[in-house]
């Protein structure tokens, strides 16, 4: 999967976003979420890391990195199939390390969260990550990202 950040919309989540997989943070790490038709939710460093000694998947979703809450980006663009935004709590400023990859337009998310990149290649790859059940998504035997790289 290739993916396009969006450095001079949202610097700092991009920055979080570089630093994370340049540490290998989110090597290993599962999607926790996953709704049919909206999104897959991942990125939770601290309790959702299948190559670690805290990882606990009753728990993935609910921690983040040894790093500061990110202040909101929030921007014009639109939460569309491929989109890449930050999770957060209700707080607009709660930012961490947990993002997730639109399946399809949620315009409800638009100037509510941070978009700070979207998919350019390999969606089709994305479509097949496991879903999860019942209303809030959790998957029992998720899916995880091998490895994130970056070209430039």
């Amino acid at each position: 999967v290739i993916i396009e950040l969006f450095n001079e919309i949202a610097p700092k989540h991009v920055e979080r976003f570089k630093l994370l997989a340049k540490e290998k943070k989110y090597d290993g790490v599962v999607f926790h979420r996953v709704i049919d038709g909206f999104m897959a939710q991942t990125g939770d460093v601290q309790f959702g890391s299948s190559t670690s000694e805290n990882f606990d998947l009753r728990r993935a979703g609910t921690g983040g990195s040894e790093y500061p809450d990110l202040k909101a980006e929030f921007s014009d663009i639109p939460h569309e199939r491929g989109t890449l935004s930050m999770a957060r709590s209700s707080d607009p400023n709660s930012a961490n390390s947990q993002f997730f990859i639109c399946f399809q337009s949620a315009s409800h998310l638009d100037r509510q969260y941070t978009v700070f990149g979207k998919v350019i290649e390999g969606m089709e790859h994305v479509d097949k990550i496991k879903r999860g059940e019942g209303q809030n998504g959790s998957v029992s035997d998720p899916d995880k990202i091998l490895s994130i790289s970056f070209t430039k």
